[in-house]
Order: structure tokens, then C-alpha cells, then sequence
């Protein structure tokens, strides 16, 4: 027994052994690696060259010409200050009512099984599917209003006034809260329940408990979770272009219509300005999140 594990150990600090399996790594590598470079990091990066040409066939160095004239667009303003709104509207709601069901189907609960289904089903179904339920709530004679005209209120036209910003986060939360749930899970049962029991024997409560252990074992997940939330909310386009189409109501009006528009015009160098500037700001909502993460460890440790 001694004599085999000395063998493995020899073999697993042998230079050798690590580049075979380093080149193992790499060949499984890329075949994933070949499709994501291929229809991500190659038209990404002749995106961002485009951004500072004034054309894309035989296109001059513009500089930042084409970053000024989309700053200076008052569509392209308005598209990127909905979608900052969209995001800090929508990330913590979806956040805040993930964990709380995670929390909740964590414990022994009725209908447990019957519920984490349910809440996983909005994945897997459609977007155009779960956008033609929603639209039957929320259309001009849909059940909400049909509800109100009953009690005597007026009908409001959801998808056309200042409530369709509202209304595309609560489809959005709705449709992805499932994913965030399963992670939350995943992190909760991954903390022992024997950490709980040594703060209770120590007469801790729930507060304490769940400050001191809960949110501490939970903050890499919390971290991921966020992260990933944010880069979704920038992805809103699918559901307000099936509800309101090319050009929807102003305060719907994403960075993602933006960007339709103008590629549907061949305004390429607006298109891959907008395309640039907008993974910058994910970048730095990325990194400041790391940082913040960061620190949190250190303070822990």
C-alpha cells in the first residue's frame, strides 16, 4: 500500500507527468476554446478596431470621433440611461427574492420538490412563449385591466407608458430567477449544519447566525450570482422586442435597441462604438465587484 502510493506521488510531481496532463488539458481545451475565440474574441476585437475607423473598408484611424458622436447622441444617451436604470432596478429585486426562496426550500417545507420545479420551469421555456403570457396580463384588454375596469378604475396601457419599465422587470425577474435559485441552493447546503448547531449550543440567534455564518459562507456564490445578474440585465433586448418591437416606449428604450437600429441602418462604427463602450462598463462593474470581494475575504480572514 505504501509502495503504491509512493508510486503516485512520484508520478504526480514528475515534470513529465505535468506536461502530459497540461497537454491532455489543452486538447480537451480546444474544441470550446476554438468556438468561443472564433465567435466572440475575433469579431470583438474587429468590433473595437472598427470603433476607431471612419469606415470599415479602407477605413482611416478616426481616433475617438466615433465615441464622441455617441456620446453626443441623444438616443444612444437615453438607450444607456435606461439600461443603468434597468439594471439597478432589476439585479437587486431578482437578488434579494432569489435568496429569500432559496432560504425558504432550503428548509423542510410543503410541496418542496413540487416548488424548486416550478421555480426552474421559466428557464427552459421560451422567451416568446413567456411573453405571450405576460402580454395577456398586461395588454390594453388583458386580465389586470379587465380586473380594474371591474372595480371601477381606468385601463392603463402597461407597455406604453412610464409602468413598462416596471413591467419588463418583473418579466425579467420572473423569467431568470429560477437560475439564481438553484446557485443559492447549491451554496446553502454546501455550508455543514454543524456550524449552526455550535452557534446555537453558544446561544446565538437567527440574526447572528446568519450574519456570521450564512452571508460568510454564502459570499463567493452572492459575488457569482451578482456578477452574473448584471451581465444578464444588459441582455434585456429579447423580451421588450417581442413586446413593444424596434422602438418601444422611451423608458424601455435599451442599449440593445440601440444597437439593432443600428445595424439595421449599417451604421457599423456607431454599432461597435456602442458594442465597445458597453462591455467597458460591464469590465468595470466586473473589476469593482472583485475588488469589493476581495476585501471582503481579507476583512473575514
Amino acid at each position: 500500500m505504501n509502495n503504491k502510493s509512493t508510486r503516485k506521488e512520484t508520478s504526480t510531481n514528475n515534470p513529465v507527468w505535468r506536461k502530459k496532463e497540461i497537454a491532455a488539458a489543452f486538447l480537451f481545451l480546444m474544441p470550446s476554446a476554438g468556438g468561443f475565440a472564433l465567435f466572440y474574441v475575433i469579431p470583438f476585437g474587429m468590433g473595437l478596431v472598427y470603433s476607431f475607423q471612419d469606415g470599415t473598408l479602407d477605413g482611416a484611424f478616426a481616433g475617438l470621433a466615433n465615441y464622441r458622436e455617441l456620446l453626443g447622441s441623444a438616443s444612444f444617451r437615453k438607450a444607456a440611461w435606461n439600461t443603468a436604470l434597468f439594471t439597478f432596478m432589476s439585479v437587486p429585486v431578482m437578488i434579494g427574492s432569489s435568496l429569500c426562496l432559496a432560504i425558504l426550500l432550503n428548509k423542510s417545507v410543503y410541496l418542496r420538490k413540487w416548488l424548486r420545479t416550478a421555480f426552474i420551469l421559466p428557464l427552459v421555456v421560451p422567451v416568446a412563449s413567456v411573453v405571450f403570457i405576460w402580454q395577456i396580463g398586461f395588454d390594453w384588454n388583458g386580465a389586470i385591466n379587465a380586473w380594474m375596469h371591474s372595480f371601477g378604475m381606468e385601463r392603463i396601457d402597461w407597455m406604453k407608458s412610464d409602468w413598462a419599465i416596471v413591467t419588463v422587470t418583473l418579466i425579467y425577474v420572473w423569467k431568470n430567477m429560477g437560475y439564481n435559485v438553484i446557485l443559492f441552493l447549491a451554496g446553502l447546503q454546501n455550508i455543514p449544519e454543524s456550524y449552526y448547531e455550535i452557534a446555537r449550543l453558544e446561544g446565538a440567534g437567527p440574526c447572528t447566525s446568519w450574519r456570521n455564518i450564512t452571508m460568510v459562507y454564502l459570499m463567493p456564490t452572492l459575488f457569482f450570482v451578482v456578477l452574473m445578474s448584471i451581465i444578464g440585465s444588459f441582455k434585456v433586448f429579447r423580451e421588450t422586442y417581442l413586446i413593444a418591437g424596434n422602438y418601444p416606449h422611451d423608458s424601455i428604450y435599451m442599449l440593445q435597441h440601440y444597437m439593432n437600429n443600428m445595424f439595421l441602418s449599417l451604421d457599423i462604427q456607431k454599432l461597435t462604438a456602442a458594442a465597445s463602450f458597453m462591455v467597458g462598463c460591464i469590465m468595470i462593474l466586473a473589476a469593482g465587484l472583485y475588488l469589493l470581494e476581495r476585501r471582503f475575504r481579507t476583512f473575514m480572514e
